[in-house]
């Protein structure tokens, strides 16, 4: 490929990586972090947005077992998910899905990406905490000035960082995900059986507690439940 194709290529999956990495925690908290938003957007913008939605409702049933608070160490979905869809896109088929391969690969690729996530919000964390404590009497004081700029910053770096998170997962599973497009010989029954086995799975786990620790769970559960399966029916 030549070099400026790449570069076309690496740039919108960069911004993509840096804002959904920026939405877990800095800014704007709006959601669109989740896998199945974030893949499914990745995959979008690399041609099959289907393989992007597929990849992305097998990250979230994953991504439900984690919850995010406070200065836990937990997962990084965003930027993760987004080279998870753009690796499930190229390796849709000709109905827009992923074949089974590519599937698995951007799978594990979206769990390795998110784990090395979660390791550089920590690293991002004390990169903060090195900028402000020679700032701590003016942040004290409510200097607007330096809480301005230390937000500033603090943003900045986590744009930069989902970026580089994305830029440096996404060139080794391009690869891999073309490798599994030539030698993968498992059939595909088998390989969407052991993915779709072992997320719900995963999800049936963090749903369950959630049935013991949050109240109305199991109602709003059903109720889902049952609106979906009648769109399902509905759309025959």
């Amino acid at each position: 490929m030549p070099d400026v194709a790449l570069l076309i290529e690496l740039l919108p999956l960069a911004l993509l990586a840096g804002v959904f990495g920026l939405d877990v925690v800095s800014f704007p908290q709006a959601m669109i972090s989740r896998p199945i938003v974030a893949a499914t957007v990745g995959g979008a913008f690399f041609g099959s947005p289907m393989a992007g939605l597929v990849c992305g409702v097998a990250l979230e049933c994953l991504a439900l077992e984690s919850l995010p608070v406070g200065a836990s160490r937990y997962n990084e979905w965003g930027s993760g998910s987004v080279v998870a869809g753009v690796i499930a896109a190229h390796g849709a088929g000709p109905d827009g899905l992923p074949v089974a391969g590519p599937l698995v690969v951007s799978v594990v690729v979206g769990i390795a990406s998110a784990w090395l996530g979660g390791w550089t919000m920590v690293r991002h964390r004390k990169l903060i905490a090195s900028f402000a404590r020679p700032r701590l009497g003016q942040l004290a004081a409510g200097n607007r000035k330096t809480v301005i700029g230390l937000q500033v910053f603090g943003m900045t770096a986590d744009l930069v960082r989902g970026a580089l998170v994305g830029l440096l997962v996404y060139l080794p599973s391009r690869l891999l995900v073309e490798y599994s497009l030539a030698h993968w010989s498992v059939r595909d029954d088998i390989s969407r059986g052991v993915v779709v086995t072992c997320v719900a799975s995963v999800a049936a786990t963090a749903i369950w507690k959630d049935f013991h620790s949050i109240s109305l769970t199991r109602r709003l559960f059903l109720a889902s439940l049952a609106v979906g399966s009648l769109i399902v029916v509905l759309r025959g």
